[in-house]
């Protein structure tokens, strides 16, 4: 069984979302507090193991590759202030992995985005993060808990999910488990887009951002036909897969925050900011003020 060391980031989208702020700026560069969101993602990547990343970016996204190269003169500049510590921050960000970029030509969907990964992958398993789910790691990574995943089931398929309530349930794709679904991981054979009912969804469990995909599923997205949306869907070419490659959901520890939705933006900003050491204390002041003021 292969160790998986390469991870795919597709980052092609528009964000329209949020604009007008994305009208010029990517989406994955949106900061949480002073870190851009993808930074996140890349570290939590780094911190499972993998050492070679590819991000898929569309046109107008060339400041996501300035993040992550060197920048001498900024660094130079921060150590003749004295600001050394600094210095060392940005060349960390550039030291993290290596990192190469594809462009996504036209947007055709995720399949297609991971699809164009495959001169980068080959045969080899990868992992999936995508950028719109951020996730803490205060206990493990967790792209790392399903990459564990993996070599616990000898290379099936493995994605990440959490338990969603019910009423929510229709924004996701939703799993359906062979027998029970109340352990952390079991093994899936089908998948529901987006139930409009959600009383009809297979179960409470939905995929949530996180995927480590074995390299036959490129076979499966050359012959996967635009579905929702008229897009090539990752979610069609992993069921197809199911027919010979087992599938498991893994129900991964830390708190998911969807920062393609601005409420879920905004909370990843509040929770990361009561987190800090420098503003922690300051963020819970204001909050509590916020609250007497009701």
């Amino acid at each position: 069984m292969q160790k998986i060391t390469k991870a795919v980031i597709p980052a092609a989208g528009l964000g329209t979302r949020f604009l007008p702020a994305t009208k010029a700026l990517p989406k994955e560069m949106l900061p949480i507090v002073d870190i851009p969101n993808i930074q996140y993602i890349v570290e939590e990547a780094v911190k499972a193991g993998i050492k070679d990343i590819l991000i898929i970016i569309s046109g107008a996204k060339e400041t996501i590759e300035d993040h992550f190269d060197v920048n001498a003169e900024l660094e130079m500049r921060l150590r003749a202030s004295g600001k050394d510590e600094q210095a060392d921050q940005i060349r960390a960000i550039a030291d993290m992995a290596n990192i190469v970029y594809i462009r996504q030509k036209e947007p055709k969907g995720l399949g297609h985005a991971v699809l164009s990964a495959k001169p980068f992958v080959g045969n080899e398993p990868f992992a999936v993060l995508l950028g719109d789910d951020l996730i803490t790691d205060d206990i493990k990574p967790a792209i790392g808990e399903l990459i564990e995943a993996y070599e616990e089931t000898n290379g099936g398929t493995i994605l990440g999910c959490k338990r969603v309530p019910q009423n929510l349930l229709k924004k996701y794709g939703v799993v359906k488990p062979v027998g029970e679904s109340n352990s952390t991981m079991f093994q899936v054979n089908d998948m529901v887009e987006k139930p409009k009912d959600p009383s009809l969804a297979p179960s409470d469990v939905a995929v949530l951002g996180r995927y480590v995909l074995p390299g036959s599923i490129f076979h499966y997205l050359e012959n996967t036909k635009p579905g929702v949306g008229g897009e090539i869907q990752l979610t069609d070419a992993i069921k197809a897969s199911m027919e010979t490659n087992p599938c498991y959901a893994k129900v991964f520890t830390g708190t998911r925050y969807d920062i393609g939705d601005k409420f879920g933006y905004v909370k990843a900003i509040i929770d990361y900011a009561l987190k800090r050491d420098d503003i922690g204390e300051q963020v819970k002041s204001y909050i509590k003020e916020l609250a007497n003021q009701d």
